[in-house]
């Protein structure tokens, strides 16, 4: 009887989380129960071991800490999961004064603007309800302190797909997931069953092989990490970055799961005056001051929140969509060709202008030669870059 009522207790409680939850936008969560995740740490371990986080730390970087959630909240019992949406309509891309397009390049979905603030409002809710009711309950979301999509899939949320994304039965992958670690006892939910069968689209469709296995993803292959990864763009993958800036997008939008998305699924309509950045106008990126760059993508993770790496970023796109006969196009590539430039940003810029069958603008880099091991390297191989064809 004792144990009856117990669960009759847990079951009410769960039943208020969901109310608060739904009522701050949040249809879609579960609970998990609050042990160590050994699939999860076991995985990390091993794909470290392989050297597949490449120099990524988030939760590769204390996976003890990462997969016990007894170290965010001692005596924590369980985990409450929910996945909020972030699909939005593309806004087109961007144009000058006149209607003609510009040189511009992609963002990833999740980027286009601030989900988590939304996720977090809602998951703070359930955790001050929580508190009130005299549990222990703190946040975590996108938080190097916690494995999200290991909680998310114990809570029953989705099951893992092939491209390592979470995938919502019914609903697909265009979601950002969060946690609240509590003392509360909860129901824990059932696990979702494999969704994806014999299905390899994500596999096939992946620019540059990076999902090397079902669930399992190279970071020294996925253009979503080397975007945001310091140093040097591998010279390998810069064509398969084509007009990407921040993330990438490819395993998803040939998910059948997340392409065939129900119409609830749809993110919230942003607030009045927010910009969607679906696409960055590539050269006045290239044009604007530290300080604009950060007012404007400082949302992003950029390494150290140095707007060199979107720069960098902006340089190799320029070079995959630029067009070498595009006077403010040339202008740009000669100004970070020059003597004072960032010696990072000067290689991308070598590389942009070979591209785009430029080499005159590497004349005089080639005859004063230069100091920097990136820029001579990039100078030595200019011969190797493959031209990109631009229609007449």
């Amino acid at each position: 009887m004792e144990v009856a009522e117990r669960t009759d207790e847990a079951h009410a409680r769960w039943r208020a989380v969901v109310e608060v939850a739904r009522a701050h936008g949040l249809e879609h969560v579960g609970v998990a129960p609050a042990d160590v995740m050994h699939r999860a740490r076991q995985a990390l371990l091993e794909r470290a071991a392989a050297g597949l986080h490449d120099t990524m730390q988030f939760t590769y970087r204390n996976p003890e800490r990462s997969t016990d959630p007894q170290r965010a909240v001692a005596s924590a019992a369980s985990i409450v999961v929910a996945a909020a949406p972030y699909l939005l309509d593309d806004p087109g891309m961007p144009t000058d004064a006149d209607g003609h397009a510009v040189p511009a390049a992609r963002v990833a979905r999740y980027a286009w603007v601030d989900h988590y603030t939304p996720l977090r409002t809602g998951l703070r809710a359930v955790a001050r309800h929580l508190r009130r009711a005299g549990h222990r309950a703190v946040v975590f979301a996108d938080d190097n302190s916690l494995v999200d999509r290991e909680a998310a899939w114990l809570g029953g949320l989705g099951w893992f797909g092939k491209n390592a994304n979470l995938l919502l039965p019914g609903a697909g992958s265009w979601f950002v997931l969060g946690s609240v670690v509590t003392t509360a006892d909860l129901p824990v939910s059932t696990p979702v069953a494999d969704g994806c069968g014999a299905c390899r689209r994500c596999l096939d469709a992946c620019p540059t092989g990076a999902i090397v296995g079902p669930g399992v993803i190279d970071a020294r292959k996925c253009l979503a990490w080397l975007l945001q990864r310091p140093g040097v763009m591998p010279r390998q993958w810069r064509v398969a970055v084509d007009d990407r800036i921040y993330g990438c997008d490819d395993c998803q939008e040939v998910c059948p799961p997340t392409i065939r998305f129900g119409p609830r699924d749809v993110a919230p309509t942003t607030a009045p005056g927010t910009e969607v950045q679906a696409w960055v106008p590539v050269l006045d990126l290239l044009n604007a001051d530290d300080q604009s760059i950060i007012e404007r993508y400082g949302r992003w993770y950029l390494h150290r929140r140095q707007p060199r790496w979107l720069r960098r970023n902006a340089l190799v796109v320029l070079g995959n969509v630029g067009d070498g006969r595009h006077e403010p196009t040339v202008r740009v590539i000669a100004r970070h060709l020059g003597d004072d430039a960032d010696p990072v940003l000067q290689a991308h810029a070598v590389w942009a202008a070979a591209r785009l069958g430029r080499h005159d603008l590497l004349a005089d880099l080639v005859a004063r030669g230069s100091a920097s091991a990136e820029v001579a390297e990039e100078l030595a191989l200019i011969g190797e870059v493959e031209p990109r064809r631009v229609t007449p």
